[in-house]
């Protein structure tokens, strides 16, 4: 799905000399002007796309991820092309291992993936760290806009890495979130601020910088957090930490702000508006 990260990739791709297509059918006008601007070509059906690529690089909401692959196997099975296929997607390894069980049972190779970075031409060089038998078909991709990184054969790795770096960014913007709201219910929004000037003036512009922000993407990175969640219940830890955060992104996901996206979103609304904002939209509370 040619979105934010998507169309982004693809366009680098593009400057590298690759031709690279999507099936556009049923998505939205913008991420269909997004994948124009980005000169990425369009093909009538799924089955045409996966007759016609050598490789899949499946970059989506996490929820989306597993549908996708059952929907591109079915293709596979009715063409009986078998390209490369690439999750790119923030789920955990157990979603993975699924997912890449779900292609290689079609009969094609697969590869895990984990994308660290905002999208190519934002920031960094975007990080795409791979796991998989056969990692060639990404590590030629390195350099082309996009930074590859092997962490080995075993499918799983690339995702567990992205899950733990996600649980530390998303999750401590989500943390952030929840403690400035709970002072502002608890009428001692004013007086936390002032003190975080004070003592943890680093968090602070964090916060200011990033909260106002999270609505635009809020309905997608809850399903990221529930994959967390998982990984983390995988690997013997509690999964309150990223449940709570799930919930969180719920209730932004609520706000007008959601509405947003990355080209309309208002850069001057402050955290105090934010969070004037998000607060209308928390379960009743027992506060008098």
């Amino acid at each position: 799905m040619p979105g934010d990260m998507g169309h982004a990739v693809g366009s680098v791709l593009r400057e590298h000399g690759y031709d690279v297509v999507s099936c556009l059918g049923g998505r939205s006008e913008r991420t269909c002007k997004l994948a124009m601007a980005a000169g990425i070509g369009d093909t009538e059906s799924l089955a045409t796309l996966v007759s016609q690529v050598d490789m899949i690089l499946s970059i989506l909401p996490p929820a989306s991820a597993l549908g996708q692959a059952k929907a591109v196997a079915a293709a596979m099975a009715e063409t009986g092309s078998m390209p490369v296929y690439v999750d790119c997607n923030a789920v955990s390894p157990q979603t993975v291992v699924e997912v890449g069980h779900t292609i290689t049972t079609a009969g094609a190779a697969f590869i895990d993936a984990g994308i660290i970075g905002l999208a190519p031409g934002k920031g960094p060089t975007t990080r795409f760290y791979v796991s998989g038998r056969d990692l060639e078909p990404m590590t030629s991709l390195n350099d082309k806009g996009i930074e590859v990184i092997s962490l080995g054969s075993e499918i799983g790795r690339a995702s567990s890495l992205k899950m733990a770096y996600a649980g530390l960014t998303k999750g401590t913007w989500t943390l952030h979130t929840a403690v400035l709201l709970a002072a502002q219910q608890l009428g001692v929004l004013r007086e936390l601020l002032d003190e975080l000037s004070f003592s943890q003036s680093g968090a602070l512009s964090a916060m200011q910088n990033r909260i106002p922000q999270l609505p635009a993407d809020s309905g997608r990175w809850v399903g990221e957090m529930e994959e967390i969640a998982a990984t983390f219940a995988g690997a013997g830890l509690p999964t309150g930490f990223h449940e709570g955060a799930a919930e969180i992104f719920k209730v932004l996901s609520k706000s007008p702000f959601a509405s947003e996206t990355r080209e309309t979103m208002d850069a001057s609304r402050s955290l105090e508006a934010a969070l004037f904002d998000y607060a209308r939209y928390l379960p009743k509370s027992n506060l008098r």
